[in-house]
């Protein structure tokens, strides 16, 4: 069998799974055009599953294309100045959130998949920023604005769109779907053809597509393709989980969509460019983990439980659950990676802790953030109950005090937080306002009406700037801080998103990873005291190999190996190497 055949009994089995009753040649020639066209040609031979398309110096930041404002100058361009001015060897990549018209969501109700928002900037500045970072872009498949030219085209009966959106009707059993809102799931709309029931999983202003027309598959395989010509590298998948639908069944995660994510990958990994896929499922462990495939689907997920986790660790000072959760974790596949982060444009999800951080765990921290000044949004149970969805806040002011109130901690419990998604398997993800130090904006959530923009302050550059310039304010302290961390670990092959991870039993103060490079010549040993207090450790419990010269990364200091202990600081962060410095 050759490779093109090989290839092509891969997409034509893809195609039967999702599309059956589809002509699947005509199929099979459609994508491929879609993907390849104007004489593109593919790869002859697909990417082999590797731990080569990233390293330990790969790092995101992850931001809105108008984080950063003066009313003066185009956003991105204004973005674009900070990544050169802040950013340029701390982080190599960025994640610029939806940069499309749009009309609601902050981005995620797009209204035109093929323009740039013009209130941020054009093409061409997207492109001058990646020419200098790795681009992120988002895949917004589930759903499109209400207001846009696609279903506007569905309710006036136009073709192609009259097929684009998916129908229910308000007697079929959706007693079993999986909600991530309180809103109801069917919209009743005019349309030429009547009345009709869109399903609208988010809010109805975001009205889901029907991928059972493979023309709606075929049109996001033509955006996929604008992104990447204009520079974009990483392709977020944006609430994946729920693209297939299925009255009586919970509709997410079904079996297409796994297909779906399928036929993506095969055709990223026969691109002459590199393309990587990022799924966002927010939903626990397994329901995550199972977008790995058999390393066939997703090239990265998201690490969704590590947000609450590691607050509830440093809220508690105990890193019991942590510990316990990242014990069971598997590493990643071969070629595929996880990505890490703390905080996002969204809240700190909760679902992710389910079965993990007990209902009263749960309820300590909601209570806790609350006192803070922080949010809680909801979302519907089967059974018509609700549930916290997610806690809505920055996570530096998540970070403000413990169960037991405020301290003076605050700064290096924050540290803390994000020094530990640095040392994890995997690639570390950074939120702006985590970078920034940003408070929570009040005056934002009381204005649009939304908790989640309590999380996504509009920085005015100069004051920004003047802030970052002065090193007594949280703004330039933090960032500084982090700047430096990210500078270190990048030298660190121990810290390669594949290294080898084992977690270390050190007591429920102390959350402790083993990193120990590919080519296992460098280990690190990771150690983050996530409580108020003095944590002596025993160099027995850490298995240090005697005739190696040991040292502290973060400190610079050679570790006396004639003591017996290892001394860690209210929150203090120690990265323990034999190599590199």
């Amino acid at each position: 069998m050759t490779k093109t055949q090989s290839f092509q009994k891969r997409l034509t089995s893809l195609i039967r799974q999702v599309y059956p009753d589809q002509d699947t040649k005509l199929l099979v020639d459609a994508i491929q055009d879609a993907f390849w066209p104007d004489g593109k040609r593919r790869r002859k031979r697909g990417r082999a599953p590797s731990n080569d398309l990233w390293t330990e110096q790969d790092a995101l930041l992850i931001t809105y294309g108008n984080s950063i404002i003066d009313g003066a100058h185009k956003p991105l361009d204004l973005l674009h100045d900070f990544l050169l001015r802040r950013m340029k060897g701390v982080l190599n990549g960025v994640h610029i959130l939806p940069f499309f018209p749009f009309t609601s969501d902050d981005g995620f109700a797009v209204s035109d998949f093929r323009s740039v928002n013009p209130q941020l900037g054009d093409w061409p500045d997207i492109n001058r920023i990646s020419e200098d970072f790795h681009l992120m872009s988002d895949l917004v498949l589930n759903h499109v604005s209400s207001q846009g030219t696609w279903f506007n085209g569905y309710r006036q009966g136009q073709m192609p769109y009259d097929r684009y959106f998916f129908e229910a009707s308000p007697d079929d059993d959706l007693s079993n779907v999986v909600r991530p809102r309180t809103t109801p799931l069917l919209q009743k709309v005019e349309t030429s053809n009547g009345p009709r029931h869109v399903w609208c999983t988010f809010s109805h202003d975001q009205i889901d597509l029907d991928f059972r027309n493979p023309e709606v598959l075929l049109e996001f395989l033509r955006i996929i393709r604008l992104h990447v010509d204009n520079g974009v590298q990483i392709i977020r998948l944006d609430a994946v989980a729920f693209l297939w639908k299925e009255p009586g069944t919970s509709s997410i995660h079904l079996p297409q969509t796994h297909a779906i994510v399928k036929l993506m990958r095969l055709l990223c990994d026969y691109s002459v460019e590199t393309i990587i896929l990022l799924t966002e499922t927010n939903v626990p462990k397994a329901e995550n983990l199972s977008y790995f495939g058999q390393h066939d689907e997703a090239h990265a997920i998201y690490n969704f439980p590590l947000p609450p986790l590691i607050l509830h660790a440093v809220m508690s000072g105990s890193a019991h659950y942590l510990r316990h959760w990242q014990s069971g974790m598997p590493p990643a596949q071969m070629g595929c990676a996880y990505l890490n982060f703390t905080a996002s444009h969204d809240g700190i999800g909760m679902r992710p802790a389910e079965g993990i951080l007990p209902t009263e765990e749960q309820a300590r921290m909601i209570e806790t953030i609350k006192n803070i000044g922080g949010l809680v949004s909801m979302r519907a149970l089967p059974d018509g109950g609700e549930a916290p969805y997610e806690i809505n806040t920055t996570y530096f002011e998540a970070t403000a005090q413990t169960f037991a109130g405020k301290d003076d901690h605050h700064f290096d419990r924050f540290i803390c937080t994000q020094t530990i998604v640095m040392s994890l398997e995997g690639i570390p993800a950074f939120y702006i306002h985590s970078m920034l130090a940003t408070p929570n904006d009040h005056g934002q959530v009381e204005h649009r009406g939304m908790n989640r923009a309590i999380n996504r302050h509009r920085w005015d550059y100069p004051t920004l700037n003047a802030l970052l310039d002065d090193p007594t304010s949280d703004q330039a302290r933090i960032l500084t801080a982090l700047s430096d961390r990210l500078r270190i670990r990048a030298k660190q092959p121990a810290f390669h998103p594949n290294a080898t991870q084992f977690t270390m039993p050190l007591g429920d103060r102390v959350f402790g990873v083993w990193r120990q490079s590919l080519d296992r010549r460098q280990s690190i040993f990771a150690l983050h005291n996530v409580s108020d207090q003095t944590v002596v450790l025993s160099q027995l419990s850490m298995n240090l190999i005697e005739d190696e010269t040991w040292f502290d990364l973060l400190t610079g200091h050679d570790l006396d190996m004639d003591q017996e202990a290892v001394t860690l600081a209210p929150y203090q962060c120690r990265w323990i190497t034999n190599r590199g410095r």
